[in-house]
């Protein structure tokens, strides 16, 4: 998550690359796509971050393709950099619930202990900020389509929105919560999670920039609409979609 970022990555475009060459295809399309249409485009294309933009972009980043992961001795322990949005809140495992709720046929309210009882899902990804730095991680928790294949999403359901104890929120189109690498992790490089880190429970993805993926998560909202407010970030400018 970015505390003050003023750019987005440099798109070098070398197998060594924080953002991949699809993510510069997307942009480059849409830059071009103003370039042809003026001003009339600048309002449809400007920050990425519309409805419209969803559907060009899962349409190239494929939101259930897996991702390929890296060998545990590949983990970079000391590079993934801490940040905060307001505070890291110091929450109790003897209290902590997941609610699921919204367009969902079966709301849910989950200790750690319920969570833990779910299938367990380990993987070593890279996590990509924003703010141009990168690192590998190794995290396990629960995959968030497990989660969801018992609350039952109505037909209605197209996203979720992710709650988090210190007041930050995301949105997320329903594919890419789908995406059999979404988890709800609760532990990191085979470590239970710790508090900075997001403790008791964060979002963790190979799919998504990092001001997606959500710390100190408490309620996962599904619903029909994106409403007025999409994400603390995108709120500001950022992209919504920020697919990887």
């Amino acid at each position: 998550m970015p505390e003050d970022p003023q750019q987005l990555p440099d798109l070098n475009l070398d197998d060594t690359d924080l953002v991949p060459r699809r993510r510069f295809l997307t942009l480059a399309g849409m830059g071009l796509l103003t370039i042809g249409f003026g001003s009339l485009a600048e309002g449809l294309v400007g920050s990425l971050s519309e409805p419209l933009n969803q559907q060009v972009e899962s349409l190239i980043f494929q939101p259930q393709q897996p991702i390929p992961e890296f060998p545990i001795s590949a983990i970079e322990p000391d590079k993934l950099i801490v940040n905060t949005f307001r505070f890291t809140p110091a929450i109790a495992l003897e209290t902590y619930r997941l609610i699921i709720d919204g367009e969902v046929n079966n709301p849910l309210s989950l200790n750690m202990s319920d969570l833990q009882k779910l299938p367990f899902r380990n993987m070593v990804i890279r996590h990509v900020c924003v703010e141009g730095w990168a690192a590998i991680v190794q995290w396990g928790g629960v995959r968030v389509r497990d989660l969801l294949a018992i609350a039952q999403p109505s037909h209605q359901a197209r996203y979720a929105y992710f709650y988090s104890a210190d007041g930050y929120y995301e949105s997320w189109d329903l594919d890419s919560v789908m995406h059999p690498q979404t988890l709800m992790a609760y532990q990191k490089n085979g470590q239970p999670l710790a508090k900075e880190n997001g403790a008791p429970l964060r979002l963790a993805s190979p799919i998504k920039l990092g001001y997606k993926l959500s710390k100190w998560v408490t309620r996962i909202q599904l619903t029909k609409e994106l409403g007025e407010k999409r994400g603390y970030w995108e709120d500001l400018g950022y992209e919504w979609y920020a697919g990887l």
